[in-house]
């Protein structure tokens, strides 16, 4: 193989380029989009959000911290944050 790039690229592996090992990540696949919030939080049970993200609350409720953060998952699932708030189906 010699220094030649490596053409394939393995999604949770490693991909080698000559003599360099560069880690791939699942979030550098393309990030599910969810029918719904009912369908996301079953896998996301307290929503997902992007990086920097704060539950925007009314009242005496106390702001949702523990989504997942994942600026790819937000991106895909965007149309699912009604309050504009960063975080797409936020749920206690």
């Amino acid at each position: 193989m010699g220094n030649k790039l490596l053409r394939g690229l393995l999604i949770g592996a490693l991909a080698v380029t000559g003599t360099t090992a560069v880690a791939v990540t699942p979030a550098a696949a393309k990030a599910k989009t969810y029918k719904n919030c009912t369908a996301l939080n079953k896998v996301y049970k307290h929503g997902v959000g992007k990086k920097g993200a704060k539950d925007k609350v009314s009242g005496k409720s106390k702001p949702v911290t523990n989504f997942k953060v994942s600026n790819a998952l937000y991106k895909a699932n965007k149309k699912s944050d009604r309050d504009k708030d960063g975080i797409a189906c936020e749920k206690r």
